[in-house]
């Protein structure tokens, strides 16, 4: 079987495939999308059908993240609402076929915007469509009734910004590469200001332009959601708040190349915090609180993409992306103080 990939065996994943009655038409052809830095995504065809098969890094996983029964869940139970995402296909929740748990879904034809120069495609109205619909898909998911779609039992929201909080203090421990006293004093100024008065849905927990699909043809229509491994049941502040954040030029170093969603083509991030206000028409609450968390969230995060490279998962910029960490931990920090905005 041709464009197999070291982490993707070809034969077992078609024998997997036919076992669970999925129809497969000669050999498989696979293709590495993306990976290094979060799951691994594979194109993989026959020759009839294209799905897209995600599993985990090879190397330096970490605690509750690549959690692939998490995006099982989430995408199957969102298949009946208008959040767009791929069509399940199939699981192997236990890793038994690869020795690590995967997912198979539909593929989804579309446009990514990831780098900047991605984003020269766009005309600046396709750019205002495409907040638009960025900001009006996360506005659905959010509406979205978790217990009618059998998500009831997906995370334990009440107290879910404090649990954050303790969550990325100890994601800090396993990915650390050095001390760095300010991560302990962000951690401890949001400690003392969790807020109490907040609403729970489901959140995706990563929601930024290059988590999505979005059509060929109409830069404001989301095709569909991907990249799942971090929602669950919480505070849907913390998705806007984190999808502003992702907006900090640092975040450039954290993917190691100019990104599409740092260009000062896209809207503030106070513009793009009011339109989800607007369009949801409810308060954002205390929001240094959250763009304070949400830098502590990307800070913890640049710091584990270093780890996992310095650990064998390679890939473009990882072993310099904790360069950025101690930039976004101030930015917290100065956020709680009324020093910084975004």
């Amino acid at each position: 079987m041709s464009g197999g990939h070291p982490a993707l065996d070809a034969t077992l994943l078609r024998q997997f495939l036919v076992e669970r009655d999925v129809p497969v038409v000669g050999d498989l052809r696979i293709d590495l999308i993306s990976g290094g830095k979060s799951n691994l995504t594979f194109s993989v065809r026959d020759d009839e059908s294209h799905w897209v098969v995600r599993r985990p890094p090879t190397s330096g996983l970490t605690p509750s993240a690549h959690d692939m029964n998490r995006e099982w869940a989430v995408t199957s139970a969102l298949q009946s609402t208008d959040v767009p995402v791929a069509p399940t296909v199939a699981i192997d929740s236990d890793g038994d076929v690869l020795g690590a748990p995967f997912t198979v879904v539909g593929f989804v034809g579309g446009q990514v915007i990831r780098t900047a120069d991605d984003l020269k495609s766009l005309s600046d109205n396709d750019v205002e469509r495409n907040i638009d619909g960025l900001v009006e898909t996360l506005a659905r998911l959010h509406d979205v009734d978790h217990v009618a779609v059998g998500l009831g039992e997906f995370g334990r929201p009440d107290g879910f910004a404090a649990r954050q909080v303790k969550l990325w203090a100890r994601q800090w421990g396993h990915v650390k590469t050095r001390e760095l006293d300010d991560v302990d004093r962000l951690v401890a100024a949001l400690s003392e200001r969790i807020p109490t008065d907040t609403r729970n849905t489901i959140v995706h927990g990563d929601y930024r332009v290059d988590n999505t699909i979005i059509s060929a043809d109409d830069a404001g229509v989301v095709r569909a959601v991907v990249d799942w491994e971090m929602s669950t049941l919480g505070d849907p502040l913390t998705d806007i708040a984190l999808m502003c954040v992702y907006r900090r030029p640092g975040f450039d170093r954290v993917v190691g190349f100019e990104a599409a969603w740092t260009s000062d083509r896209y809207p503030s991030v106070d513009e793009i915090a009011q339109r989800y206000a607007t369009r949801t028409g409810r308060d954002l609450g205390d929001w240094d609180f959250y763009l304070a968390l949400a830098n502590l969230k990307l800070g913890v995060i640049a710091e584990g993409i270093t780890h996992r490279a310095r650990a064998g998962a390679a890939s473009e910029g990882a072993e310099t992306a904790a360069e950025a960490t101690a930039e976004f931990i101030a930015a917290g920090l100065g956020q709680l103080s009324g020093a910084t905005r975004g």
